[in-house]
């Protein structure tokens, strides 16, 4: 559905990426590994329209698009979720939904819909928060992560990337974000996954797809690969 093909961009001397590809399907969660330096983040901001790349395309459907601002990337279809959230810890969680988003012409009848829309979406997400109407920073780091994501989903974007979800989050937090991860597959969607934790990528991801000193350096089917094969791609062991 969205493929990234001969992505290259410098900084100065430096290359953080050097023709690399991706491929990202409807239905399917996509892990993307690799070191610190590997190139994930430079990767995600050329597809997010937060970077233009030196060379490359990108294309939607088979047919190239210029991805040059985020709002371009928004009405492709392509949807961000960053790992500081940008989440407003002051206001509730109706209002961080609809941030930038806002009905028009406040009224008493489009606050209550802006309402009823948070909480049907959130059912439809199974995502479970007590009462919407208290601030962001009352909630639990998995609520605060499916509240990011939620809202990333009310443009009906076609992708979803999200850059480690799971981070410093403990074990039942984690098992949330996952199975919301899931859910989004359930709907079609296709998700990228940018992740250091090994655990969870086999957990929730069809495919793994690791880059390397700003190249691809492997990809597998996450069924049939091995941990080993994995780490050996991200640490380029035996090269």
């Amino acid at each position: 559905m969205i493929a990234a093909t001969g992505i290259s961009k410098r900084y100065g001397a430096v290359r953080a990426l050097d023709g690399v590809g991706l491929d990202l399907r409807p239905g399917e969660v996509v892990a993307l590994m690799g070191d610190n330096g590997a190139g994930k983040s430079t990767l995600v901001k050329t597809i997010s329209g937060a970077l233009v790349p030196d060379e490359g395309r990108i294309t939607v459907d088979g047919a190239p698009v210029r991805v040059a601002t985020p709002h371009d990337a928004q009405a492709l279809g392509i949807s961000t979720v960053y790992q500081d959230l940008a989440l407003c810890e002051n206001l509730d969680v109706v209002a961080n939904l609809f941030l930038g988003a806002e009905r028009r012409r406040w009224s008493v009848l489009r606050h209550l819909s802006m309402e009823r829309a948070t909480r049907d979406l959130l059912a439809q997400l199974d995502v479970r928060i007590g009462d919407i109407r208290v601030p962001v920073s009352m909630l639990s780091g998995g609520q605060r992560q499916s509240v990011a994501i939620a809202r990333a989903l009310l443009g009906e974007p076609r992708l979803v990337i999200l850059d480690e979800p799971t981070a410093a989050l403990g074990v039942e937090q984690t098992a949330q974000v996952l199975a919301l991860i899931r859910r989004l597959r359930e709907r079609g969607l296709a998700v990228l996954v940018i992740s250091h934790n090994l655990a969870d990528v086999r957990e929730v991801s069809d495919r793994v797809v690791v880059l390397r000193l700003g190249r691809n350096a492997g990809e597998f089917r996450t069924a049939d690969a091995s941990r080993e094969e994995i780490v050996a791609a991200i640490t380029g062991a035996g090269e």
